[in-house]
């Protein structure tokens, strides 16, 4: 064998083993980029998506990798796995054939420093709903991408809309649910000509739609919602004729809907609501594809098209609040699985469509506030889906079809303020969920059945104004739950029964301009939350129970009944002298326009001796009691000088202390605390309890105290006396155990005392941040904050008209002997009102460090400021540090630091108070998770409290967290937030 032939053949040989060897050489980098994403990704829990990924296996068969037929990597699909870190795109980028990026619904956090330009073969990149922070990277070099999902993914500044220019092939560009800056509709987008889906709700769009977007003639969705979109729909949108799904709600659009829109033919979604548009809707008439139309909350005029009435997929229809005219048509919702209606607040007449529940899907029918006419279709008496039944206030007519009342799931049945006839019939005993039935200012007649005892479920019965007679069911008692019953102007008889009094939650009872006889219960004596009671102009007889006189009542009116013998004594006041009129067989020893009560009028001579006897030594005392009083109060003369006031004492629960105990204690001695509002006094009662007393001075505009010569001013806050004495009238009848309790105002010219219960170890502020800070631990910290959650939340939710605390802060959360929290100091709070539209206030009110961004550009505030500043609540107590700390620097709060503390795991960690085990800081952390959502920039994105408790209390340690948060009400959405998705079961 020649020399030549030996090294020809070594040289092929070596070429050979080169070309067989290079591959494994590419696998074995790959395999090590794998490997180094799963050291930077992490999963709490098991089982972990990321097992499979272990050098002993082959990589192409881990879970989520798909590789081509070279074997190497073309797909990474991770998406809703619950992964936590900072993605490595370093690494991820040399996967040279990686063409699919999906990751979305995870939490994945920090900011994303490396730019993507080499992932040049990228055609998806989904990095939607996750926890990133900072600004999005130029990514002009990916000109393959044909799908780029972002939305939710916490990025913000400006997103960097040039970098789109060359990403021709893009058929989805979903950027929506991030707070990146204000910018006009990028001009950008309008080139690229193959998208069929387009997401930018939520992001901050301003300016006009273009009339370009006509040109993206392939587009099937197109959701623009949530933005601050202004002037006309251009009509250049009827150009898109394959259009599916179009949300243009909650923006600031004028105009009419533009001629051409009627070209949609394909649209089954359609959603303007919120917005300003007027004319009529007689576009729609033509989109006979329709599902669910929604155009609340406009200027819209005109008749509802009868062509609607022929749509054969729809199912939701929401016109409420508009000026709508004109009949309904009847063939409306009878042809698919019927949803819900709602076109409240319209002008609309002519009668209800039959057959809406004609599939027998139908949850809600709500159409008060119009003229409609005519009576309830006989085919609703069998719909037991519905939930809701309101057709108040209309001029509707007839007999109520039995089965209305006895609906098996509904919650409201409200008819109210029309001219039904006819009685409520025993079917209501198969009513089992309904908490309200009101029916007020109708022809009723009839019984009230005895079944009615079985809808345990009832909270509100409103009947008044109508024409029922006969007895009240003996079984009422039965309603354990039951907090209002109004039955006034009715043809009532008989007694009431003794059982009332087993209603343990009721707070007003209304029976006045009855026929009711016989006597009053001394049971409804017993009833601990009853606030409201008129029993006047019926034909009761007999003593007055002397249980009556526990009662603290706001209203209370027995007048003009048979009532006979003496006034109970604490009823003995001239300031009842209106509530009892009427009956001249009572009797009073004080109250001079009643005539005295006979010696033997229920007390012997030795008894009414006693009495006289102990009056006189109580007088004495007192006597004795106010001269040393006197003397003490040369302290402050605003003390000195609160006996010499003329004061209105108002309760809102049992007392066991008098006006006067309040009134004497005011003094230096017992000051524990002063506020932009007034000095708190700590009062201790002679049966040792403790009270605690806001003192609060009228002060005129600049401040200063009124004199007693000026219009009563009652806070520096409240312009009008009524105002104040109004609010203070409603947060008094708030009734939960994470709100401190308002026992009583005392008010006179000059100033207002208001009484709560005293909470002996202060206020979260302290016990967290000042120097009489106590050692929390998390078990402890926790429960405070899921106790002051629960708070808000019935502040929010729980109340009969909405309350916004504006205010909330450590400072106002108080812990109990038990370290049990409650929400304080509502010196700022705003009731809901019910035309108050979005947005419930104009007053910029709170405090430095907890005030949602959006004061920045507007002063509207609502629930969702709360939810911001209880965002900071949180944060203070998984971090121990304030609000506004000097380590933050310049321009930033705890919210800046903790998001600039988002880079990986290590930096995370270190925002927990060190004062907390380790072992306990991934608790901590699930905690400031859910805080970083509640300040989230953008209002609509923020939970509300609602969610905020289910999320509290899905994160109790050693528990995951699992949210779905929703929009509640029956003029809202009823969809889940897209944004809110990345935590259902991710921690």
């Amino acid at each position: 064998m020649s020399t030549a032939f030996l090294y020809r053949q070594i040289f092929l040989s070596s070429c050979l083993l080169f070309c067989f060897c290079l591959p494994f050489g590419v696998k074995s980098d790959e395999l090590q980029l794998l490997l180094n994403l799963k050291s930077a990704l992490n999963r709490s829990s098991t089982p972990n998506v990321l097992d499979s990924w272990e050098a002993a296996n082959p990589f192409c068969s881990f879970n989520g990798i798909t590789c081509n037929a070279e074997g190497s990597v073309k797909e990474i699909e991770l998406s809703s796995q619950k992964l936590t870190g900072v993605l490595p795109l370093d690494s991820i980028c040399q996967l040279q054939s990686l063409d699919k990026l999906s990751l979305g619904y995870n939490l994945l956090y920090g900011a994303i420093t490396k730019d993507l330009s080499t992932c040049v073969k990228l055609q998806y990149l989904d990095l939607g709903n996750n926890l990133f922070t900072g600004s999005f990277p130029d990514i002009s070099a990916l000109s393959e991408l044909q799908y780029l999902y972002l939305n939710g993914s916490g990025f913000s500044d400006t997103f960097p809309w040039k970098s789109l220019e060359n990403m021709t092939n893009l058929v989805v560009l979903s950027l929506g649910d991030n707070p990146f800056d204000r910018t006009p509709f990028p001009d950008e987008i309008l080139k690229l000509k193959k998208l069929n889906w387009l997401y930018l709700a939520n992001c901050s769009i301003e300016g006009r739609i273009p009339p370009a977007i006509g040109d993206l003639t392939e587009l099937i969705e197109l959701e623009l919602q949530y933005n601050y979109l202004s002037g006309e729909i251009p009509v250049e949108i009827g150009k898109l004729h394959k259009l599916w799904q179009l949300e243009l709600y909650s923006n600031e659009l004028i105009g009419k809907l533009p001629v051409g829109f009627r070209n949609l033919t394909n649209l089954e979604y359609f959603d303007a609501s919120a917005n300003h548009l007027e004319g009529d809707i007689s576009e729609v008439r033509y989109l006979t594809n329709l599902i669910s139309l929604q155009l609340f909350e406009n200027n819209f005029t005109g008749e509802v098209p009868p062509e609607l009435g022929e749509f054969k997929k729809l199912v939701n229809l929401s016109l409420y609040t508009n000026m709508l005219t004109g009949p309904l048509p009847q063939k409306i919702g009878s042809w698919a699985e019927f949803d819900y209606i709602d076109v409240s607040e319209n002008f609309l007449t002519g009668p209800i469509p039959p057959d809406m529940c004609k599939k027998g899907t139908m949850k809600a029918v709500l159409m008060l506030q119009n003229n409609f006419t005519g009576g309830i279709p006989a085919t609703y008496a069998s719909c037991t889906t519905l939930k809701r039944f309101r057709v108040s206030y209309n001029s509707l007519s007839g007999m109520v079809p039995a089965g209305i009342w006895g609906l098996p799931k509904v919650d409201i049945i409200d008819i109210s303020f029309n001219q039904f006839e006819g009685a409520i019939t025993s079917d209501i005993k198969n009513a089992k969920a309904i908490g309200t039935l009101s029916a007020e200012h109708n022809l009723l007649s009839g019984e009230l059945p005895e079944e009615i005892s079985e809808a345990t479920s009832l909270v509100r019965i409103e009947l008044n104004n109508n024409q029922i007679s006969g007895k009240l069911p003996h079984g009422i008692g039965e309603l354990k739950i039951l907090s209002s019953l109004e039955l006034q102007n009715n043809r009532l008889s008989g007694s009431i029964p003794e059982s009332l009094g087993s209603c343990a939650s009721i707070s007003n009872i209304n029976m006045a301009s009855n026929s009711l006889s016989g006597k009053i219960p001394s049971s409804l004596g017993s009833l601990p939350t009853l606030n409201s009671m008129n029993l006047s102009r019926n034909e009761l007889s007999g003593e007055i129970p002397e249980s009556l006189s526990s009662l603290k009542l706001s209203v209370f009116d027995l007048s003009y009944n048979r009532l006979t013998g003496p006034i109970p004594e604490s009823l003995s006041i001239e300031g009842h002298n209106g509530s009892l009129t009427g009956n001249p067989g009572l009797c009073s020893p004080t109250i001079t326009s009643f005539k005295r009560c006979p010696p033997d009028s229920g007390m012997s001579k030795d008894v009414r001796t006693l009495i006289v006897c102990l009056a006189l030594g109580a007088t004495i005392l007192l006597a004795l009691l106010g001269c040393f009083l006197y003397l003490r109060r040369t302290e402050k003369d605003h003390d000195r000088s609160l006996k010499e006031e003329s004061w209105d004492f108002k309760s809102f629960h049992v007392l066991t202390f008098t006006e006067d105990e309040i009134l004497d204690s005011i003094k230096q001695e017992n000051l524990i605390g002063k506020g932009g509002s007034g000095n708190v006094y700590k009062v201790m009662l002679s049966n040792g309890a403790e009270l605690a007393v806001k003192h609060i001075w009228n002060t005129d505009s600049n401040g200063r105290r009124k004199s007693q010569s000026t219009a009563p001013i009652l806070s520096k806050r409240a312009g009008k006396a009524k105002e104040f004495d109004a609010e203070v009238q409603t947060l008094s009848s708030i009734r939960h155990v994470n709100v401190v309790k308002l026992y009583c105002s005392i008010t006179s010219e000059d100033s207002s005392l208001l009484v709560y219960e005293y909470m002996p170890n202060g206020s979260l502020w302290d016990r967290l941040h000042t120097s009489r800070k106590m050692e929390l631990d998390w078990d402890t910290r926790y429960e405070i904050a899921v106790g002051a959650a629960k708070g808000l939340e019935y502040l929010h939710h729980g109340c009969e008209r909405p309350v916004i605390h504006r205010d909330v802060k450590s400072s106002n959360i108080l812990l109990d002997e038990f370290l049990k929290p409650r929400i304080a100091d509502f010196g700022l709070a705003k009731i809901v009102q019910a035309n108050g539209g979005k947005d419930s206030s104009h007053v910029i009110a709170g405090t430095h460090g907890y005030i949602a961004p959006e004061y920045g550009y507007t002063c509207k505030v609502n629930e969702k400021s709360d939810v911001y500043s209880f965002g900071v609540v949180l944060m203070e107590l998984v971090s121990g540090k304030r609000p506004i700390e000097p380590e933050y620097g310049d321009n930033k709060d705890i919210v800046g630091w903790v998001c600039s503390k988002l880079k990986n795991k290590e930096s995370v960690f270190s925002t927990v108070d060190p004062r907390i085990p380790d072992a306990l800081k991934e608790e901590a952390v699930k905690v400031l998770r859910i805080a970083i959502l509640c300040t989230t920039t953008l209002p609509a994105l923020r939970p509300t409290m609602r969610n905020v408790v289910q999320m509290l209390e899905e994160a109790e340690p050693c528990k995951l967290v699992g949210v779905v948060i929703s929009k509640d009400g029956d003029h809202k959405k009823q969809e889940a937030m897209d944004y809110a998705e990345k935590f259902n079961q991710q921690l």
